[in-house]
Formats: structure tokens, C-alpha cells, sequence
């Protein structure tokens, strides 16, 4: 504890140094926007090159210590770390939020959304990639990713992996009796226990996490503060892009405009700029330089310079909270379990201890439910396995966390509050439904307005999907492991869905239309792809079609919807896109 202390204060101290205000350098070779999964990956590996000088600009600041204690993920959601944004009301879904209206976290701060996400490690499936390239995204095949997914991991004695990379991935130290019981009732289901980043992705594992020294190893701490020493790389904290700077002539990107401590700024970039603001805030700024849908930036009075579909797609991840199991025993933990002296001491001098629970997941299971029409072995629904509930807080914050009302939690949870559950929710991995986002106006300090559109699509294949997986949980809690607990499933009908009869299809559908929801997984909004396609904004290497000198780094150019959480494969990205840009400029 008191070694990762000196090198956080060490570090503490190049970060004020290296975020002083401009002066003379006011010319970069690359200028790297948002320091998220991407953008820390990028200032990593294009800072190699000790002859390019690397400005990475980041709207947040640096988080708090706190922030590293991985049973509190959940509780970093709405604070200054997230950006705090609420999707669009829609009728269709989110019918059990506060106004019917779902909260979006995106991190913002030095790290970006590593700094409040679970830390589950997944890289999704070989059939993802493969599909990514077939839509004319020549080089992104699972043979062309699987290396750089490698090259990323730092995990020990794992086939099919690779040690020594700068993200950890680890085994979770500390597991409930609940989550063992768990894996053993999916096995005697007839599901493989699995290495589910290895060869198969089908079956049971417990969960793989993004923690070092039982701590969370977000892109701050594995790719930018190793490389505290580099010269080449200046870092800014509190600093918002606000615009591209684009030659309207030649359709040639030479900078950024932003704003920090209430003073803007233009600094020209010699080579290139480089997008890795997310999924949200890349599109937004494309769209505030000109570079967007002819009609809706027309309609806003912002001139444009490319017409590009920015925004028009939106994939994301919903998941469904509904399944609550009763158990005659404590199995799991309960948040006055997790917090007293002795596990604080566990975590922080042996990295071990219940605090190292990612916010309580501690299984997934990924299955190919009844109704799928995929040939191969490719997984429609990933289980996550909650070693611990919604109302282990008693309503004081995760219910936020989750988008649940006040007057929801109150009727379904609140019965239930001192007794033994446990929850198992269920992710979509790949909805057919999307939505799209827009500006809200050319005031680049106004958020974007999101239109998930969940479970829109018009023969219903998600919700179907969905409803198939719940019984196939269903079917795995009445295994023999969980008998001798006497667990039954919660069997109180949501409000608003008393009308349908518990366990019917109707019912199912109205649950999931009333708790689902995101696991913020947003991807597709500058999607990737060739020129003919009338979707597409990047190409293969990410540069923007018909603009100069601009590329987008990050989870917004994924086409499709994977099997994954976004994290690694947006490093992953990075990655790849490192060795493009080296390979394009190192001629």
C-alpha cells in the first residue's frame, strides 16, 4: 500500500506539471482527444517514437483514490467522474425509469470510462470480428485482432493468452457461495466451464477482471503512468475540444480548438488529430465541425463541410434485471458485509477481500438461446451472475445506478430488502434494434440528445430473445446445486405488469420493457466502413471518409454490436490503429 501510495503522489506531481498552461509549444505532431480507452492506448504507443511530440487533451480530471476499490464501481456513476447523461424518453422501454428516462453514464476524467466501469475483461467472439471485416473492413478478421488482443493482456498461465501486456487481468480473489453454487447448477445444465476469452466462448466461467493487486486497473494507471518520464507527451486536464479546426478549401484538418479555465486555445497538429472521445463525444464533435448529416446540421445553422451519416446508427447492450432468486440461506453479501475495517485492510495489504468484487458481478455464462438463427456457435444472451442485489443498499444508490424509480424500487425491491436474494441479469449481445443520436443545438457545451430505440425491431427478435433466455436461467437455478438453499424465483409482478400472468410471455415482455437497462456498450456512431456504404463515416484505418489528416480512434467506428463488454475491444483498437498510424507516418 504505501509503494502504489509514493508512485500516485509521484505521479500526482508530473500530472500538475505536464497540464501547466501553454505557452510557446503550441504545435504538436498527433493531438489525441479524450484519454478513455482508446486515447491513453494511442498516447502510449505513439509517444514511442521519441521524435513525435503527442498532446493528449482531457475534459475531466485525475480521479480519486477511492474510485480504485472495485465493489464500489457503481457508486462513482453520477458523480464528476461520469458526464451524468440521460437518454431521450421513449415509449417502448424504459417504462420503470425516473421520467421514464435512462441514465447513459460515460466517464470523464483521466482514464475516461475505465475509471467507473465494472473492469470485466471480454473480448467477444471470433465470429464478431470476422462479420466486422465481411461488411468491407478488410484487416479487422479475427486473425487480424487476435494479436493485438493479445498483445494488450498481461495474464499468467492461460492458454490462448498472453503475459506481459499492460492491461492485468486477474481471477477475482474473493467469491460467495452463491456464485460457486452458481457455476456448479450450469454445469449440471450442460454447460463447459470455460475460458470464455480462449477458445470457446460457450459455457460458464467466473467473471475475468481489469484488476491489479485486488484494485482497479483502468488506462491511467496500466497505460499512461508508465510512462510518466516520456518528454514527447504533454498531457492537459480540464481542457474541452470544442471544434475542429478544418482548412473548408483543401477539407484538411491542421487542429483543435478548446477551452481550458475559461480561456480558449487553438493548437495546430503537424500530422494528424485523432478522435477517442467515445461514442457520444466523438460523433458530437465531428458534427459540431461540419461533418455530419447535411439536414439536421443545416437545421442547426452550422456550416458544413462533409455530409457523413455521424450519429444516424446507435447499437447498444440493454440488460434485464428482473430475475430475483429467494434463498433460505445467506449466500451472498449484503453492502454492511462489504465495509468494515478488516476488509479495507484485506484489500488494501493483500489485495483479497469481498471490496474486490467488481460492484458484485462475479460470473457470465454466454448461451445460444432456443430461438437464435445463427448456425455456428454464437452466442445471443451473456448471463451475468450478481453475487449480491439490487437492494443490498436498502435503495441508496444502486437503484440509480440501474435507472429504477423511487416508486418502483419501493413496491418490488423494498419487500424484499432483508432477505436473501440473489440476481441474475441477462445482456442482449446483439440486439437488432438501434437508435441514433443528434446535437441539440451548435452550443458545444450542450449535451447530445440519444434515441435508444430499444426493442423496436419489427419482428420483435430481441424481446423473443430475451424471453428465451429468462426460462433458460430459470431451468438453471432448478439444478440440484440450488435446491438445498430452497431457492425459488421472486415471484411479485412488476408494476405495471399485473395484468399479464406471472411467467407468460406477456408478462416477460412487459418486465423487460419496464427494467432494462444500458450496460453502456454504445457502438456504430461513426461506424466503420467503406466508401459505397451509405452508413459509414471511417474507413479500415479509421480515417474519416473525405477529410484530411482525422481519424476516430475508439468504440464508435465498431459496426456491429459484439460479444463483448467495449473496454478491451476498444483498446484492442488502439492498438491496431497505433501500428496504422506508425506504418502511414514512419515512411
Amino acid at each position: 500500500m504505501v509503494r502504489l501510495f509514493a508512485v500516485s503522489v509521484q505521479w500526482h506531481f508530473i500530472l500538475q506539471e505536464r497540464s501547466r498552461p501553454l505557452n510557446d509549444i503550441q504545435s504538436f505532431d498527433f493531438i489525441i482527444v479524450g484519454s478513455g480507452s482508446s486515447g491513453a492506448t494511442l498516447a502510449n504507443r505513439l509517444s514511442e517514437n521519441p521524435q513525435w511530440k503527442i498532446l493528449l487533451l482531457e475534459v475531466g480530471d485525475v480521479a480519486p483514490s477511492l474510485s480504485d476499490i472495485p465493489a464500489m464501481a457503481p457508486l462513482f456513476q453520477k458523480t464528476k467522474l461520469d458526464w451524468g447523461y440521460t437518454a431521450e424518453k421513449e415509449n417502448g422501454s424504459c417504462w420503470g425509469c425516473p421520467n421514464q428516462r435512462m441514465n447513459w453514464p460515460r466517464g470523464r476524467g483521466l482514464g475516461g470510462t475505465t475509471l467507473i466501469n465494472f473492469m470485466i475483461h471480454v473480448r467477444g467472439n471470433p465470429i464478431d470480428y470476422d462479420k466486422w471485416e465481411a461488411l468491407g473492413n478488410p484487416g479487422w478478421a479475427y486473425k487480424d485482432v487476435l494479436p493485438y488482443l493479445k498483445k494488450l493482456e498481461d495474464k499468467e498461465d492461460a492458454e490462448y493468452r498472453h503475459n506481459g501486456g499492460y492491461m492485468t487481468v486477474s481471477d477475482v480473489p474473493f467469491r460467495t457461495e452463491a456464485v460457486q453454487t452458481f457455476v456448479k447448477a450450469a454445469q449440471q445444465a450442460g454447460y463447459p466451464y470455460v475460458d470464455y476469452n480462449g477458445k470457446d466462448q460457450l459455457g460458464v466461467s467466473y467473471v475475468q477482471a481489469n484488476i491489479r493487486d485486488g484494485l482497479r486497473c483502468s488506462v491511467e494507471k496500466s497505460y499512461l503512468r508508465p510512462i510518466r518520464d516520456r518528454k514527447n507527451l504533454k498531457i492537459l486536464l480540464n481542457s474541452r475540444v470544442t471544434k475542429l479546426l478544418i482548412n473548408s478549401s483543401t477539407k484538411q484538418v491542421y487542429g483543435v480548438e478548446f477551452v481550458r479555465n475559461r480561456k480558449y486555445y487553438k493548437i495546430t497538429a503537424e500530422k494528424e488529430v485523432i478522435l477517442s472521445a467515445g461514442a457520444f463525444n466523438s460523433p458530437q464533435l465531428l458534427m459540431l465541425s461540419g461533418i455530419g448529416p447535411q439536414d439536421h446540421l443545416t437545421e442547426l445553422g452550422i456550416p458544413v463541410i462533409k455530409n457523413l451519416p455521424v450519429g444516424r446508427k446507435l447499437y447498444d447492450h440493454i440488460t434485464f434485471i428482473g430475475l430475483n432468486f429467494l434463498v433460505n440461506k445467506t449466500i451472498i453479501l449484503t453492502a454492511q458485509e462489504y465495509f468494515n475495517a478488516s476488509n479495507i485492510f484485506e484489500l488494501y495489504n493483500h489485495g483479497r477481500g469481498p471490496l474486490t468484487l467488481l460492484g458484485g458481478v462475479e460470473a457470465l455464462m454466454y448461451l445460444k438461446t432456443k430461438v437464435s438463427k445463427e448456425k455456428e456457435n454464437y452466442p445471443d444472451m451473456e448471463v451475468i451472475f450478481i453475487g449480491s442485489n439490487v437492494a443490498a443498499d436498502k435503495g441508496i444508490a444502486f437503484k440509480d445506478t440501474m435507472s429504477v424509480s423511487p416508486d418502483l424500487y419501493n413496491a418490488y425491491w423494498k419487500p424484499i430488502e432483508d432477505l436473501p436474494f440473489f440476481q441474475v441479469f441477462l445482456m442482449l449481445v446483439h440486439p437488432k434494434s438501434h437508435g441514433y443520436l443528434k446535437l441539440k443545438s451548435k452550443n458545444p457545451f450542450h449535451w447530445p440528445k440519444f434515441y435508444p430505440q430499444y426493442m423496436t425491431d419489427k419482428k420483435n427478435e430481441d424481446v423473443k430473445t430475451f424471453i428465451a433466455a429468462i426460462r433458460e436461467v430459470i431451468r438453471i437455478i432448478k439444478m440440484p446445486a440450488f435446491k438445498k438453499y430452497g431457492t425459488t424465483l421472486y415471484r411479485k409482478p412488476l408494476p405495471g405488469c399485473e395484468k399479464h400472468k406471472f411467467n407468460s410471455d406477456a408478462y416477460w415482455e412487459c418486465a423487460l420493457r419496464t427494467i432494462s437497462p444500458t450496460l453502456h456498450h454504445q457502438v456504430a456512431t461513426c461506424k466503420m466502413g467503406p466508401a459505397e456504404d451509405k452508413e459509414a463515416v471511417v474507413d479500415h484505418k479509421l480515417r474519416v471518409h473525405g477529410i484530411g489528416n482525422l481519424r476516430v480512434v475508439d468504440t464508435s467506428v465498431i459496426p456491429i454490436p459484439l460479444s463483448a463488454h467495449t473496454n478491451i475491444p476498444a483498446i484492442m483498437l488502439a492498438e491496431k490503429a497505433a501500428d496504422i498510424i506508425k506504418k502511414d507516418w514512419e515512411k
